[in-house]
């Protein structure tokens, strides 16, 4: 946005006293608060959330004569997008939104940040390569039009690609790293992905092409294709990077580095491994900003939310999560640290990799290649006078019993086991050769789960069918309130804002709108839960080698809420759906 004037200054203080934003004598004491703080008015408006974002930028645009759009939530033609470049729009902060007929005359409409830049609009119309009409837009409007860009690279780089691509790496490792069209294809691809949210970028090898896939929400996306002639070079970059042997294709190997991009701060974990075209390259993203491990905004609520904060209170003894791999254990663990960090206590964990730094915590990375284990490593952090120890997974009889004799010496443990439920955990460490009494007597609790995807903010409201209202019912009619005064007790007792009668002839369920940000409806993950807490009958189950689903009965009658269960109550709330519950959980047992 142009830097503002005075007179302009006056003009949106005016424009928002009339608008009934604020008042006059609110203007008043705001521009004295912002005063005293040292910060311009509009900024501290914004940050006391008394105007947004989108609501300063139309009064700017409405005071200075200046057409203003929303962007907030446009979604743009493919064909539209292509006559601007994405680094030009980038650059410029500016999107074409389509033709518009401005007094007779066809002109593209763009929507820019800095609508009152002449030269911007000059070179913008001249890139073009015809007239436009300027209009002004926010900056995360133009942001939600930029992310809608598709993933591509242009003829000029693919030729450049093909022509500077050596036939072995070899011997031409210096020219790979000054190959600007390498780098220019590595950079979009991890800007690209780190801005749509992915959690990893497969590169893979076909037999005439190389296809780019990104996982985003858990689901696989092809964003690119590219010749076969670039893999070598791009691999070898990629192998460069990570200080890993350019030379060596027959043996899978990881490495990490970390890139900025914008003002956040990536680490790159990276997986190479021979297959039947090529090398498979696969990017795990570490997106290190903007983590709280709020249990509350993963979706721990009401009974399970509870039972945690139980199990963690104690002063020793297990806390353990299971569920496959990208199911979020590991941000559970965070979480649970963050839950219980302190400064009066030594937190000290060991990972395969640390994921997310986190000060105040002692973090400890395992290291095959010089003999530190999960179970050596183990061994050395209950020499370091530890409080807590996180470990990041037991996958072995070792590490499971040297778990369970830190709890039983006083230490509260948390760590992950690969198992399909809560109740599974118990079963799992009996196989791993662990004592049946000893884990009875050392865990605390257990968290079984899975991610679904979040229903987008902007989506639609529906009444259930016949089958799926009979499907609610049959599942958590149980849980659901008998009468409407029940209905505040049961809504506190599950930590749901409010809940449908168990007899109601339909539920209402929401659909997100599917757009090129909010692929199939959906934005964003959230947890699946089933919490078990210890309890003597559990305890005994266990010393008598119960198997899995009987342990899994008694929890479910002691009050534990199952994960497809939890899925079909966060559908009712309006944060996933039934298909995307039925998707992750339906064949838990």
């Amino acid at each position: 946005m142009s830097i503002l004037t005075d007179d302009s200054r006056g003009k949106i203080e005016e424009y928002f006293v009339r608008k009934g934003l604020l008042s006059q004598d609110q203007l008043e004491r705001y521009r004295a608060e912002a005063s005293a703080a040292d910060k311009p008015l509009f900024t501290y408006l914004i940050s006391q959330k008394v105007v947004n974002e989108e609501e300063l930028t139309e009064a700017t645009a409405r005071t200075s004569g200046m057409p203003y759009v929303n962007l907030s939530h446009a979604v743009v033609d493919a064909n539209i997008l292509a006559m601007l470049p994405m680094e030009t729009a980038q650059r410029f902060m500016a999107v074409p939104l389509g033709e518009t007929n401005d007094s007779g005359a066809k002109r593209l409409a763009v929507a820019m940040l800095d609508a009152n830049n002449v030269q911007a609009t000059d070179f913008l119309s001249n890139a073009i390569g015809r007239p436009i009409k300027v209009y002004m837009a926010s900056e995360s409007g133009i942001n939600n039009v930029l992310s809608q860009y598709h993933m591509d690279v242009d003829e000029g780089v693919k030729k450049s690609l093909a022509a500077n691509s050596p036939a072995t790496p070899k011997s031409n490792a210096k020219v790979i790293v000054q190959d600007s069209p390498i780098s220019k294809i590595l950079n979009q691809l991890l800007e690209y992905s780190i801005r749509v949210g992915a959690s990893d970028i497969h590169i893979e090898p076909q037999e005439k092409k190389l296809v780019i896939r990104c996982r985003i929400d858990g689901v696989l996306r092809v964003v690119m294709t590219l010749p076969k002639s670039v893999e070598a070079a791009l691999v070898s970059r990629i192998k460069i990077l990570s200080s890993l042997k350019i030379d060596e294709h027959r043996k899978p190997q990881d490495g990490q580095f970390a890139v900025m991009v914008g003002n956040k701060e990536v680490d790159l974990r990276i997986a190479i491994a021979p297959v039947v075209w090529g090398e498979q390259v696969v990017i795990r993203l570490l997106d290190k900003s903007g983590n709280t491990f709020k249990l509350e905004d993963m979706g721990y609520t009401g009974r399970a939310l509870r039972a945690i904060r139980r199990g963690i209170a104690r002063p020793n003894g297990m806390v353990l999560t299971s569920g496959p791999t990208g199911s979020g254990k590991s941000t559970s663990l965070y979480a649970l640290v963050q839950e219980i960090f302190s400064e009066k206590i030594n937190i000290v964990t060991l990972e395969d990799p640390v994921e997310y730094k986190m000060s105040g915590v002692n973090q400890m990375q395992i290291n095959p290649d010089v003999g530190l284990t999960f179970a050596s490593g183990l061994r050395s952090i209950l020499r370091q006078d530890p409080d807590v120890v996180m470990v990041g997974e037991i996958r072995d009889g070792e590490t499971a019993n040297l778990a369970v004799q830190a709890a039983l010496t006083g230490h509260l443990v948390f760590s992950t086991l690969h198992t399909n439920s809560a109740a599974g955990i118990l079963p799992r460490l009996l196989d791993m050769g662990v004592e049946p009494f000893l884990i009875a007597s050392t865990i605390n609790t257990v968290i079984g789960q899975r991610l679904v995807r979040r229903v987008a903010k902007e989506r639609d409201s529906y009444q259930s069918t016949g089958m799926e209202t009979e499907r609610i019912k049959n599942s958590i009619g149980y849980l659901l309130p008998k009468t409407a005064n029940d209905v505040p007790n049961v809504a506190k007792d599950l930590g749901y804002p409010s809940l449908p009668l168990a007899d109601s002839a339909s539920f209402t369920l929401v659909k997100g709108h599917d757009t090129p940000t909010t692929p199939g409806g959906f934005k964003g993950r959230v947890g699946l839960y089933e919490v078990m807490e210890m309890t003597d009958e559990i305890q005994s189950m266990i010393i008598k080698h119960a198997t899995s689903s009987q342990i899994q009965k008694v929890g479910v009658a002691q009050g534990m809420i199952p994960m497809h269960e939890d899925g079909f109550l966060k559908a009712l709330n309006g944060l996933t759906t039934i298909d995307e519950v039925d998707r992750v959980a339906a064949n838990i047992a």
